[in-house]
């Protein structure tokens, strides 16, 4: 299973793309602005987008990128999203006022989109990949997600605050990479409580729940342009063993738009 990573970051600037993953070549996590960069052809092989939530930083290229490449597909695009998720796409963005409803165009009953409903706990299978929801928790309805690869399972927090049963489901898997949110450094960690966010004092929390036995990489994702300096810093330094010298305890990386990883 090849993962690519389009765009990792808490906010657009120079460089920055949000957040989204492409799966293989046909299926994308999330649709953040990272997705502006693939090719016509590449946005035309994609069949499945999972949202994790509504928030625009993980649709907003969704509108665009359907417009896109719609007239060039025989199929629809399949939007997998918790209804929560999809009655906020339908309210609010595919309303005919912010953009047209595409899942009644060019007809209702030949759509160049298609909602499929999805819940916490579903394992769905697309061709040879098996995607599982997993719990997160946010200031909306919101998932994470993990895909079955061939040396285990990828994972990916999205965006969530303090969530026990994520971490239950880590500890019983097979990881081979998670993907982990942290939003915010500790000088905002107010805010970060506020707006259901990881800052570095709460990840440690977070981490602290992983069995000792486990050993996988984590990538540290969704971070504020102007703070990911710190906010790393912050996680190596709670993270540094002092009886080992100063290693880090986890094998704890920054994620970067542009990575491809084969797993």
């Amino acid at each position: 299973m090849k993962v690519r990573v389009l765009g990792c970051s808490g906010a657009i600037a120079k460089d920055c793309r949000t957040t989204s993953f492409l799966i293989d070549d046909n299926i994308l996590v999330d649709a953040g602005t990272g997705v502006g960069d693939l090719t016509l052809d590449e946005m035309r092989k994609i069949d499945h987008v999972f949202l994790t939530h509504s928030h625009l930083d993980h649709i907003a290229a969704l509108p665009l990128m359907l417009d896109a490449v719609s007239s060039l597909r025989i199929a629809p695009v399949m939007i997998c999203a918790l209804p929560e998720t999809i009655a906020a796409l339908q309210t609010h963005v595919f309303n005919n006022i912010i953009w047209p409803d595409f899942s009644a165009i060019p007809t209702t009953e030949k759509p160049f989109l298609q909602y499929t409903p999805i819940l916490v706990g579903q394992q769905i299978a697309i061709g040879n990949r098996t995607l599982e929801v997993l719990p997160a928790v946010h200031t909306v309805p919101a998932v994470g997600y993990a895909l079955r690869g061939d040396t285990g399972w990828w994972v990916f927090s999205g965006d969530t605050e303090r969530n026990s049963a994520f971490w239950a489901w880590v500890n019983a898997m097979p990881v081979c990479q998670l993907v982990v949110e942290t939003a915010f450094s500790n000088r905002e960690r107010e805010l970060a409580i506020r707006s259901l966010h990881l800052s570095p004092d709460s990840l440690a929390r977070e981490l602290a729940q992983l069995h000792t036995d486990r050993t996988f990489p984590i990538y540290i994702t969704h971070t504020k342009p102007s703070e990911t300096a710190l906010i790393m810093d912050e996680i190596r330094r709670f993270d540094a063993n002092p009886l080992s010298g100063g290693l880090q305890v986890h094998d704890i990386r920054w994620l970067e738009a542009g990575q491809v990883f084969d797993l």
